[in-house]
């Protein structure tokens, strides 16, 4: 047997070559790169997140401090942990960067000076809707003047408006009753063109005294100033006023112009006020009655400086009971 054979036989029978190369296994590579795409990845996540927006972040602290009441630094990063062994909450330790709430004392430092110009703005505009009220008074008074009914209608200002209180007595109203007399008609007829002009809202408030209702058609106080009310828009709708412009009111006898003990209070607290509505903003209406008293301050006439002589006075006549037999009623 020759050596060739013998060798043969024995890279037939002991050989284990699969055709695979003799040099390292690199297939780690694989998992090496993965891994470093990930932590890559991590690192670009925790890099974009950690640049915090300002401005978002003010507003975000803003509403959480306005929704549990805080008023405190909120850090935005470095600074130690917060948790203490408890479990309760510790303030963090001196962080790098916070937004800092902003300090009630300045803060009520610029509300105040803030204030007095928004104050002064108010009271001016309250000046200048008393000045139109006026205006509008003068004319209903002028127009009542030429129909010879002045003393009918008593005009004051109040924080809603201009308020003309029309006494409901007999002349107006009969006892415990809503319907117009001619009297009351030609008060609203004369009334009824400078409140048209005017355009702006009216109601009509009905009061009455504090006597009960006997008999009549309205079982009480509150039907009978509604009623009232109500009788007073109908014929101004006739006037021409547009009936969207108006609201009826009944307040009873919950509303006195003069309290029980007054003399007045019987005839004066039965009336029908016709309130023409301001259509200032409300902190401007509040101010109206102070703007109005320093209007009328204003012009009143000076004291005189040396006493007028005295007057004679003509001896006092006592009423009748017929002179006050208007005044029981409602």
């Amino acid at each position: 047997m020759s050596a060739g054979g013998a060798h043969g036989r024995a890279r037939r029978g002991g050989g284990h070559d699969e055709g695979g190369h003799d040099g390292p296994d690199e297939r780690w590579l694989v998992s090496y790169a993965d891994m470093i795409t990930v932590l890559m990845a991590l690192f670009i996540v925790l890099f974009a997140i950690s640049q915090v927006d300002a401005q978002k972040f003010q507003q975000l602290k803003q509403g959480l401090a306005e929704g549990v009441g805080a008023n405190s630094s909120i850090p935005i990063d470095g600074g130690s942990g917060i948790l203490v062994s408890n479990g309760s909450l510790a303030a963090p330790a001196q962080p790098q960067t916070a937004v800092q709430l902003e300090d009630p004392a300045a803060t009520a430092a610029g509300a105040g000076a803030a204030s007095p110009a928004r104050a002064a703005s108010a009271m001016e505009a309250a000046r200048q809707e008393v000045e139109r009220l006026d205006g509008l008074e003068r004319q209903l008074e002028a127009a009542l003047q030429s129909g010879g009914l002045g003393d009918r209608v008593d005009f004051r200002i109040t924080d809603r408006g201009l308020v003309g209180a029309i006494v409901a007595d007999d002349v107006f109203f009969e006892s415990s009753s809503a319907a117009l007399r001619d009297t009351g008609r030609e008060v609203l007829d004369v009334m009824a063109p400078v409140l048209d002009a005017d355009q702006h809202p009216l109601e009509l408030q009905g009061h009455t005294n504090s006597l009960p209702v006997r008999g009549g058609v309205y079982p009480s106080n509150w039907e009978l100033s509604a009623a009232r009310a109500a009788a007073v828009v109908r014929h101004l709708e006739k006037d021409g006023i547009a009936s969207e412009r108006m609201t009826a009111v009944g307040h009873g006898q919950t509303r006195p112009l003069y309290p029980g003990d007054d003399e007045k209070a019987l005839s004066g607290n039965r009336r029908v006020d016709l309130v023409v509505i301001s259509d200032q903003p409300a902190e401007v209406k509040a101010l109206l009655p102070e703007a109005a008293a320093e209007a009328e301050a204003s012009a009143a006439p000076p004291a005189p400086a040396v006493a007028p002589d005295p007057v004679a006075v003509a001896p006092v006549v006592e009423a009748s009971a017929a002179d006050h037999a208007d005044d029981g009623g409602h």
